[in-house]
């Protein structure tokens, strides 16, 4: 299942509708984890692209992918959290959130794609 957000004016649209699609196909997922991946990722977008952003949301078997197209080539790069006010967090927010992250240039700018993986209980040992 994947399905296309609209691109939103701003991160709070790409929550909710992030929101409804875990609850209908991913109620496994930590919507909260979830969610400020595409907070990050979207407002990067805007910020670090100055560009509109796209986000599609995705299930394959027993993964959940994030992906936001955004119209800079560039990949993200981590920078030292600035405790004054000068931002630094969010890629390393994103990094440690995320099961996988794929970044890949094309054409038209780059697609950001945070993946996980469903966990799978441990099996028991019979006594």
């Amino acid at each position: 299942m994947v399905v296309e957000v609209p691109p939103c004016a701003d991160s709070a649209s790409a929550r909710e509708a992030t929101a409804r699609f875990l609850a209908e196909y991913c109620p496994w997922a930590d919507v909260s984890a979830v969610q400020l991946v595409v907070t990050e990722l979207t407002a990067n977008a805007l910020r670090h692209a100055g560009s509109r952003w796209r986000l599609r949301l995705g299930t394959a078997g027993d993964e959940l992918s994030v992906e936001v197209d955004d119209s800079s080539p560039a990949a993200p790069e981590p920078r030292a959290p600035d405790f004054s006010g000068g931002g630094g967090f969010g890629w390393h927010l994103v990094q440690a959130l995320a099961g996988r992250l794929e970044v890949r240039p094309h054409a038209a700018g780059k697609t950001i794609r945070a993946v996980w993986a469903r966990s799978r209980p441990a099996a028991v040992a019979a006594a």
